[in-house]
């Protein structure tokens, strides 16, 4: 029964990770492929704190969860900062516009 549960998470968890990686690879929008990143992060996060809560292996989940956590605000800030560099050149978000890494 615990494991019905756990699969449960699993399965949300790989709809999540599914739909991250059908907008990275099928968007030409830099927003939307960072937004399927986050998706994929996010998947990530649950099997994590999934297996911690159900399985016992301690805190360790919850702790792997908040560094995921930090690295995607970071991934973020990094990401936008592209992003606004990239229209400020091209004047487009659209990632195969970009042909060049010249500033």
């Amino acid at each position: 029964m615990i494991y019905n549960q756990l699969e449960t998470y699993l399965v949300i968890s790989a709809i999540l990770f599914s739909l991250g990686l059908y907008a990275t690879f099928t968007r030409k929008n830099a927003i939307s492929i960072l937004m399927g990143v986050e998706l994929i992060l996010n998947a990530a996060c649950i099997n994590f704190v999934a297996f911690s809560n159900f399985v016992e292996i301690g805190l360790s989940g919850q702790v792997v969860t908040i560094f995921l956590i930090i690295l995607a605000a970071a991934e973020a800030a990094v990401a936008l900062a592209i992003v606004l560099h990239l229209y400020r050149h091209i004047q487009s978000v659209n990632v195969d516009e970009a042909t060049t890494l010249e500033g």
